[in-house]
């Protein structure tokens, strides 16, 4: 049973997998770049995920983390020129020393203290964005020059103004973390992660260093979200201090909720039902955040643990 439930799972990913990238030679240039735009964004809310999701720890600060990626990757390639790849790079690297940093602070609190205090370190992030315009621009931005947006890595020059060149490393970098997650959360870390989601005080007792699993959950999460920050900022060519406001902190958080927090695709199906349903309503409405807002509270009344959580817990109990 325990096989059939895996095959099942396995078969599914690859499908999600497949549809994605067939998605490309049917999409419309701007399905192409909202569809490119979902995916990065998934990656951030898959990194939230697993803390929230798999951890059980509510974090309002989790753009600190998205922010820390993008700046890290923009001023590099911006004010030190450093080639896309290694400003890649610097962008997660940055994102996993602030996650580790915040962490080992952060979670010396618990539930609702632990809450405030990310959203806190987040808010001065994002202050700190604004007061270091001279560097940042702060809501204005900064636009990428020119020679960032082209790379050459083994020999192949990658364009980063073509549509289809940012839709497949967004693909890459989209399918590398869903399978990386899928991975860590089925393996006996992500078991042990679920132990202190459910009942920490037991896990405890059973011998696990429950504050290393939880350290360990928020550095991972956040380099994810980093990695995400740094792709936006150089797949689009812009960093602005808009995207470390609380604003994307919420976004991971709904994105989470809406696809169903503690599964592993729910992030992906909830990036995409969010940014969807905007945009059809924005088509009909100018008050298009009044329509999403209703069409979201039916789906808490009908979907109480977001789309692919409901469905797992009353129809597919094999959902990873």
């Amino acid at each position: 049973m325990k096989n059939a439930g895996f095959t099942k799972s396995a078969l599914l990913h690859a499908a999600v997998i497949l549809v994605f990238f067939a998605l490309q030679f049917v999409l419309p240039e701007y399905h192409e770049l909202t569809v490119t735009r979902i995916m990065v964004l998934a990656i951030f809310a898959m990194g939230y995920n697993l803390l929230f999701g798999y951890t059980g720890l509510l974090s309002l600060g989790h753009a600190l983390f998205f922010a820390s990626g993008l700046y890290g990757a923009g001023l590099a390639v911006f004010h030190l020129e450093w080639s896309v790849p290694a400003a890649f790079l610097a962008g997660i690297a940055t994102g996993a020393v602030v996650s580790f940093a915040i962490g080992l602070i952060s979670l010396r609190t618990t539930g609702v203290s632990f809450m405030i205090v990310t959203m806190m370190f987040s808010q001065v992030a994002y202050m700190a964005s604004m007061y270091f315009s001279e560097w940042t621009r702060g809501e204005e931005g900064l636009m990428l020059p020119q020679r960032a947006r082209s790379f050459e890595l083994f020999g192949t020059v990658f364009d980063l103004t073509d549509a289809t060149v940012r839709y497949n490393i967004a693909f890459a970098l989209m399918v590398l973390t869903l399978l990386v997650t899928l991975a860590l959360v089925r393996g006996p870390a992500g078991r042990a992660l679920i132990a202190v989601r459910e009942n920490e005080p037991r896990t405890l007792m059973l011998g696990y260093d429950t504050f290393r699993l939880k350290l360990m959950a928020l550095t991972v999460s956040g380099t994810i979200s980093a990695m995400a920050g740094a792709a936006y900022a150089l797949l689009f060519a812009y960093v602005g201090s808009s995207f470390a406001s609380i604003q994307y902190s919420i976004e991971a958080l709904l994105f989470t909720l809406l696809g169903g927090a503690g599964t592993i695709l729910g992030p992906l199906l909830g990036t995409a039902a969010m940014f969807y349903m905007i945009d059809i309503a924005s088509e009909y409405t100018p008050a298009y955040m009044l329509v999403t807002g209703l069409a979201l509270v039916l789906l808490v009344l009908f979907f109480p643990k977001g789309i692919l959580g409901t469905i797992r817990e009353r129809w597919m109990t094999w959902l990873p």
